[in-house]
């Protein structure tokens, strides 16, 4: 190149923005710059190269608030989990209450009550953001149930509220060939289609 490369004032304070808005610490921006990792990287950004991801790490502390709520003026009620999950999804479990079992339907405030209780370790809605994003790696089975219903599976770590003070909590479900996510009143009834999502074991 005959013209040096200039990195001015609005392109340095963006590019500070990005980095500060997916957790770019210092350490991270400088060794970027060293070896040819940029040169790796510049593939990626012109299209001649993928990143492939050697593991799954979710933020259990990270936002999990959409920002159509988020305008709303929701609230988070409760988030139970922080630090860092590395994310195996042979060790998640989708966890169905005895009250759920054999046709029968538990409303939401005492299911609620009733994980609380029992300490099941039910994953938070960071979970469910992050699965969103990276659908490729989902179970096929989470889709239907063995009777080929929808699954409905609920991230029990987040309990959300709205402005009028009703609680609701997110779920994730297969629908019209993708990934979706979807909310329930605790008023309501969850019967067999609600698994919760729980982690079977922590490494």
């Amino acid at each position: 190149m005959s013209d040096a490369f200039e990195m001015g004032q609005g392109l340095g304070h963006h590019l500070e923005m990005g980095f500060a808005r997916h957790g770019w610490t210092k350490a991270d921006v400088n060794k970027l710059g060293q070896g040819d990792l940029l040169a790796n990287v510049l593939k990626v950004v012109r299209g001649t190269a993928v990143v492939k991801i050697l593991k799954h790490v979710v933020d259990l502390a990270g936002d999990c608030m959409p920002e159509s709520w988020k305008k709303q003026k929701w609230e988070i009620e409760r988030h139970v989990g922080d630090g860092q999950l590395e994310l195996d999804l042979s060790k998640i479990q989708l966890h169905l209450s005895p009250n759920q079992k054999d046709s029968k339907t538990i409303e939401g405030n005492d299911l609620r009550a009733e994980l609380e209780d029992s300490k099941v370790p039910v994953l938070n809605a960071c979970v469910l953001e992050y699965l969103l994003a990276h659908p490729e790696i989902i179970p096929e089975d989470w889709k239907v149930d063995e009777k080929g219903n929808t699954r409905y599976i609920y991230f029990w770590g987040t309990v959300y509220r709205n402005p009028d003070g009703v609680l609701y909590v997110r779920c994730l479900f297969w629908s019209d060939g993708a990934w979706s996510w979807g909310c329930a009143w605790l008023d309501n009834g969850w019967g067999g289609q609600g698994p919760a999502a729980m982690l079977a074991s922590v490494t």
